[in-house]
């Protein structure tokens, strides 16, 4: 708009002098305008600080409108600084400015005046359109303050729940962790030390039978001591971790020597990729927690563990041929009961981001937990 007014200011100045100072004042204003809209984020903290700097730019603004008059775009276009105004200032800035505006506008009117006679609404048109901007800079500023404060409430807000989720996403892990290893583990302490005691107590011990039963609470102990290391060092850093399959070869072995319940691993479809370490972890833990539950509940003779990647989905079964889930069972009566197995199997998967199924499959008889997770492309 300043462009535009430009050749009716420069044309209607006075030569010589008047002329300079109108030709000047085009530059300064559209420079500053200029400016301000290119870099509004360097410039428009300094127009806060010093509003000084906008009472110039009018001043410089009103020497162009004296001398295109009234009549041109400028004039329309002056009724936006107590906007601005009001949006930087408040309502002080605001009645400053639209004052200060409303004056200049005045007095172009008086100006023109001499020459030709304008009507009374047309002379206060602008004034009062000065007024009504600034008013509603002042508005907006506050609509806009408030704005803000409620974002950053909302911001906060959502700071605190996301800290509160992730503690308890945390603590549902810690108990995961501690439920498929060091709990059992524990459990199998007290148990050995239970028989230990018993043949201890008896009218004539069996020292091979002692050294056998001592021998196994020593190993659980130590057992139960490196998981817990385990456990700490999870927490601290994330440790490489080997690739799935040779792992699972390892568990179904240590598992039979352990148990004495047979374990075989058998790979269908394409080789297993590396996956990260936490899916690898959470695959075992899956798999860890079905052989126990073969073991422990489902008296099985043997259980058959598969694994391979058809169609862009690893997959992975544990099948045994035990007496299968009961009737009616949920995860909702699960957790009632206190049985978190089955619960933090399920979780387990959702974190690594995989679906489990619980059931028989195509099987006729025993439990089949089948664990699906989608590939990257």
């Amino acid at each position: 708009m300043i462009v535009l007014a430009a050749p009716a200011a420069l044309l209607n100045a006075a030569p010589g002098l008047g002329a300079r100072l109108v030709g000047a004042a085009v530059v300064v204003t559209f420079m500053v305008s200029y400016v301000l809209f290119r870099d509004w984020g360097r410039f428009g903290p300094l127009l806060l600080r010093h509003p000084s700097l906008l009472a110039v730019d009018t001043l410089f603004g009103s020497l162009l409108l004296i001398s295109a008059g009234p009549d041109t775009t400028l004039a329309y276009v002056s009724v936006c600084t107590p906007l601005l105004a009001g949006l930087l200032y408040g309502w002080r800035g605001a009645a400053f400015f639209a004052s200060l505006q409303s004056l200049i506008l005045l007095l172009v009117h008086a100006t023109v005046d001499a020459e030709r006679h304008t009507g009374l609404a047309e002379t206060l048109l602008l004034p009062g359109l000065c007024v009504i901007t600034g008013a509603m800079g002042s508005t907006l500023r506050n609509l806009m303050l408030r704005l803000g404060t409620a974002t950053h409430a909302l911001t906060a807000v959502r700071a605190r729940l996301a800290a509160a989720e992730a503690v308890q996403s945390e603590r549902a892990r810690l108990a995961r962790e501690m439920h498929d290893s060091l709990a059992k583990t524990l459990h199998g302490v007290a148990l050995a030390s239970d028989a230990l005691a018993v043949t201890a107590s008896a009218a004539t011990p069996d020292p091979a039978r002692l050294r056998r039963e001592a021998e196994l609470v020593a190993r659980s102990a130590r057992r139960a001591a490196a998981e817990s290391r385990e456990l700490l060092s999870d927490l601290r850093e994330e440790v490489p971790q080997a690739p799935l399959w040779p792992q699972l070869n390892l568990q179904a072995a240590d598992f039979t020597t352990r148990t004495g319940l047979p374990v075989t691993c058998h790979r269908t479809g394409d080789p297993l990729p590396p996956l990260p370490p936490p899916t690898t972890r959470a695959l075992l833990a899956l798999t860890a927690e079905a052989l126990d539950n073969a073991h422990r509940h489902a008296n099985a003779t043997r259980v058959v563990v598969t694994a391979g990647v058809q169609e862009g989905h690893l997959r992975l079964s544990v099948h045994d041929d035990g007496k299968g889930l009961p009737a009616g069972v949920t995860l909702q009566t699960l957790r009632a009961e206190g049985h978190f197995g089955l619960l933090g199997m399920v979780e387990r998967a959702a974190s690594a981001g995989a679906r489990i199924r619980f059931g028989r499959g195509a099987h006729a008889s025993g439990t089949e937990i089948g664990v699906e997770l989608p590939l990257p492309g």
